[in-house]
């Protein structure tokens, strides 16, 4: 790029600059941003071109450069920098974040060429800069840049030291984020686009649209220079609960004026309808919405991120570290309680230092950073980040948010019978639930990556145990006696008669041991929308005589955040179990049954309150939650895959309902293939028949890229899948 003063302007100084802005992003890795902006990172040099309209004598004269960034910049703060050859510029005692210029020996003085390496510091604040130029008397604004966080730099707190891993977390564009929950874990293909036209500077105007920035632009300019400090101003800025943000949340099922969460497949079809609209929050998005479109702002401000699922994820609102269960006769599950256990719960993890924390690295790497909108921080909805070796090691007293995630994956879950009145009666308690299965991407491959271990010592352990009592003597400052819990859930189904005894002096121990009863769940065949669910429950019993129960057998459809969405059936037998035998009670939910609570849901939860009629004080409730598969979509890509010319790929989807399925579209997106996201309207779907669309793309970046499809109607809500295609030159 180039910049030209013209002759008419006979007075400048600066006849031309060039800042190289092609080779220039192609060693700091930017080249994916743009060719033609200069896009650097900090603690990294970069090359300037400068023609001046006379001679330059190095023993005689000075350049002077200067940057700045924000509204009001300031050496002192760190976003206002006078540097220049020869290194004599003076500048602030107190300056921060100064830069530098050396003259590359190519240079030619005497004939007015200049050519220059400059460097920002390695605690540059990121952000967009201008750059003037200042020869004896004359002054005048040469360029604009714009300057990002460095992975690849030692001396930035982001440095990832393995390339795989930037290439990963930094570089890619396409992932996938988890769903589902234990058994069922889905992946689905999340395109980040964090390289599409435009992004910088969407990214740049998330970070100017934070609260902070409205209250004192000054300091929240400079102290972008921290990647701490940014990650948590993007996970407040992802959601709008406190005004300016990219994404309104909704956990409801009115979706009118946007559309529902499930429909976005990436993020920057959200970020650039945000942008274009002057900032208006777009409508609307679940926790893996958030966590996706952050990720995305992480990645293109150079700070290494990957989107993390939890499966069994608790939201603990009075921080004790218990999660609180309530179910009424019928097994029900209650709505009234503020705890829950989300089926899945999505975040980011984000990789740097945190000195904050300790000098000697010890909380240095990953740290959780949750943009979804749950509980205030500070007086804002953001959360983290959380240090994985703090969570890890039960540091609650620690910054930012380590007691709410460390109660996400490692809380205690208690279950509670409601009597009629209004009365609770403990049944058991379950330390093994909550915190399943963590996953992410693994580097370099689709292949789910389980990084459990790395938030919490294996369930079951003493030291998982030690570590929970440690967490919540740092919560309660010790006075408060911890519980004695059971180890699993399928053995802690001890009598409402021997919990009950918790709450009187009586001892338990003084009472006649009361008989064991094992709950299992099983699903034969893998449960599908469209078709009727099949379950088992099953029984067994250490008893030596027969045993008669009151059964009772409860459906709902389920929010992924664990709160009922609809009763779907209940049923209530009278059932024996035989001594040294299991006994299977067969559970039937007819897809008629269930299809009107589930157009929005894909979770049910089945649950069981068993009675012993010999003994009606031995209660026990056992619950479990599945997840229905969507009808398969296949797409198939067809021909060569060249850059700038036409492809083909062809979308088939069966009606595998005796149904017509109404309001059917197609929406296709995928960076590098589409930009943004097309929408195509097909016609209506009669039952069992199978509609076939071919399309047509010309790709406009090389590389891996994904294809992203969404099928929609009234009766299926968005059902996704994708293809990686490679495009070659």
């Amino acid at each position: 790029m180039i910049l030209e003063w013209f002759p008419d302007n006979s007075k400048s100084v600066f006849k031309e600059v060039e800042l190289h802005s092609e080779t220039n992003n192609n060693e700091h890795h930017t080249s994916e941003i743009s060719g033609k902006e200069l896009i650097v990172r900090r603690g990294q040099s970069f090359k300037l071109t400068l023609k001046l309209s006379q001679p330059f004598n190095p023993g005689f004269d000075q350049l002077t450069m200067t940057v700045e960034t924000g509204n009001y910049p300031s050496e002192d703060l760190g976003t206002m920098s006078r540097f220049g050859f020869p290194a004599k510029v003076l500048h602030s005692a107190s300056a921060k974040a100064v830069w530098k210029a050396e003259l590359h020996k190519s240079s030619s003085p005497e004939t007015g060429l200049l050519i220059l390496t400059i460097t920002p510091p390695a605690d540059t604040p990121v952000g967009e800069y201008k750059l003037s130029g200042k020869h004896r008397d004359k002054e005048e604004e040469l360029a604009n840049l714009y300057v990002l966080f460095n992975p690849w730099s030692p001396d930035d707190w982001v440095f990832l030291p393995k390339d795989e891993e930037r290439q990963e977390y930094v570089m890619n564009e396409q992932g996938i984020i988890y769903r589902g929950g234990g058994n069922y874990i889905s992946p689905m293909f999340w395109d980040f686009g964090q390289f599409e036209q435009g992004m910088v500077k969407i990214c740049m105007k998330v970070l100017d649209r934070n609260i902070k920035h409205r209250f004192n632009p000054s300091d929240d300019v400079s102290a972008r220079c921290n990647p701490i400090y940014v990650s948590r101003v993007i996970s407040a800025m992802i959601n709008s609960s406190d005004e300016n943000g990219v994404v309104m949340g909704n956990w409801g099922n009115d979706f009118s004026g946007g559309v529902p969460p499930t429909h976005w497949s990436g993020s920057y079809a959200i970020l650039k309808q945000w942008y274009d609209s002057f900032y208006r929050p777009v409508r609307y998005g679940q926790c893996w919405v958030f966590a996706g479109v952050m990720c995305s702002v992480m990645r293109l401000l150079g700070i290494p991120c990957r989107v993390v699922t939890n499966f069994q994820s608790a939201h603990d609102t009075n921080k004790n570290l218990t999660v609180d269960n309530y179910f009424d006769y019928e097994g029900f599950k209650e709505k009234d309680s503020k705890d829950s256990i989300w089926n899945f719960h999505v975040w980011v993890e984000g990789w740097m230092k945190r000195p904050d924390l300790s000098k000697d690295g010890k909380y240095d790497g990953w740290q959780v950073v949750d943009p979804t909108p749950q509980e205030r921080s500070d007086g804002l909805f953001c959360c983290g980040p959380a240090s994985l070796t703090a969570i890890l090691n039960g540091d609650t007293d620690l910054k930012y948010d380590v007691p709410f995630v460390f109660a996400e994956v490692n809380a205690d879950s208690v279950y509670w019978l409601v009597r009629a009145d209004g009365s609770k009666l403990k049944i058991f308690s379950d330390t093994d639930t909550i915190g399943q299965y963590i996953s992410t991407k693994s580097v370099g491959s689709y292949r789910r990556m389980d990084l459990t271990d790395a938030y919490k010592h294996k369930e079951g352990t003493a030291k998982e145990r030690n570590v929970f009592k440690y967490a919540l003597d740092k919560l309660q400052n010790g006075t408060t006696p911890l519980r004695d819990v059971p180890r699993t859930a399928e053995m802690a189904m001890h009598s409402a008669r021997e919990v009950a005894n918790e709450s009187t002096n009586e001892s338990p121990s003084s009472l006649p041991p009361q008989p064991q009863l094992l709950i299992r769940f099983e699903d034969p065949v893998k449960p599908e929308n469209g078709k009727d669910v099949k379950l088992k429950v099953i029984l067994s019993s250490d008893s030596s005589v027969t045993r008669t129960f009151s059964v009772n057998i409860s459906v709902q459809a389920m929010k992924y955040t664990g709160q009922p969405a609809g009763n779907i059936l209940t049923e209530v037998t009278e059932q024996k179990l035989l001594p040294g035998k299991d006994l299977t009670i067969p559970v039937l939910v007819p897809f008629s049954t269930y299809h009107k609570y589930m157009i929005r849901s894909r979770i049910m939860s089945v649950s069981t309150i068993i009675t012993d009629l010999q003994n009606k004080d031995n209660i026990y409730v056992a619950a479990n939650r599945i997840v229905l598969a969507n009808p398969p979509i296949s797409i198939t890509v067809s021909g060569e895959t060249r850059l700038n010319q036409e492809m083909t790929a062809e979308v088939a989807f069966m009606n595998p309902v005796n149904e017509t399925l109404r309001n059917c579209t197609l929406s296709l997106s995928g960076s590098g293939l589409f930009i943004g996201e097309e929408i195509i309207n097909l016609p209506n779907l009669l039952p069992n028949n199978k509609v076939r669309v071919k399309i047509t793309i010309v790709p406009y970046k090389m590389g891996e890229r994904a294809l992203l499809v969404n099928f929609n109607c009234a009766s299926f809500k968005d059902i996704k899948t994708s293809c990686t295609v490679n495009i070659k030159p």
